[in-house]
């Protein structure tokens, strides 16, 4: 059986890849950061699957955590918002957020990538979002730390080629979850030329068609933003 890793399995895009993966055989092991009971309650549902917990922008608990874990394909998932116009933006909003999305996805990659390497096969899907692609004003630290890891997809994936590992992004554009509940979406629907908000099942359809069936394509960012970003 294959085994996944997703991190940020608690949140809405995270637990829709959890069950995408295991509905199509996968075991997956639930990464949560606080939400201990939103990781109980997803593992409940899902047969083959194991919680693993720690903060991942802490080097150390992350490589303590993983340091004996063996998976086919690593989806890095968690990140955070912490929106501010950049005048009034505090260093710990900067901070936080860049030490999640991008130390975070590099602490994550460094501590499984070895055996991928061993195994000489992988897959590794960097969630990061169209803000990181056209940048979104009050999102200077996240849009940031989302193009880091567009950049730190394409060059990884030249990297490690030659071990049969192939890393591609996603880059989701609005999509119902806990970061845009609070939003006027009014508005916002009238930028997308399908008229719609994305469904995290979406987004899980195509990390999975990357993570699994897209035996060719490595070093892509795959937009999912109906036709917002184009």
């Amino acid at each position: 059986m294959k085994k996944v890793l997703i991190t940020g399995s608690t949140g809405a895009i995270g637990s829709a890849c959890a069950k995408y993966f295991h509905d199509n055989g996968y075991f997956v092991y639930l990464h949560y950061r606080s939400n201990q009971s939103k990781a109980n309650e997803l593992k409940s549902e899902l047969k083959n699957s194991q919680i693993i917990g720690f903060d991942i922008s802490n080097k150390d608990e992350v490589y303590l955590k993983l340091q004996d874990l063996e998976v086919d394909v690593l989806v890095n998932n968690a990140g955070i918002t912490k929106d501010k116009l950049f005048f009034w933006m505090e260093d710990s909003d900067w901070s936080d957020v860049v030490d999640t999305s991008v130390n975070g996805t590099y602490y994550v990659t460094k501590a499984l990538i070895k055996n991928m390497i061993s195994n000489k096969r992988g897959s590794i899907i960097n969630v990061a979002s169209v803000s990181g692609i056209v940048g979104n004003a009050g999102q200077t630290n996240y849009s940031a730390a989302k193009g880091a890891m567009i950049a730190f997809t394409k060059a990884l994936s030249v990297e490690v080629a030659r071990y049969k590992i192939r890393v591609n992004a996603v880059a989701p554009g609005l999509i119902a979850s806990e970061m845009t509940q609070d939003l006027d979406l009014k508005e916002i629907k009238k930028t997308i030329p399908l008229k719609r908000v994305g469904k995290p099942d979406e987004v899980a359809e195509c990390v999975f068609f990357l993570a699994d069936k897209a035996s060719y394509v490595t070093g892509e960012v795959l937009n999912i933003s109906g036709g917002m970003v184009r």
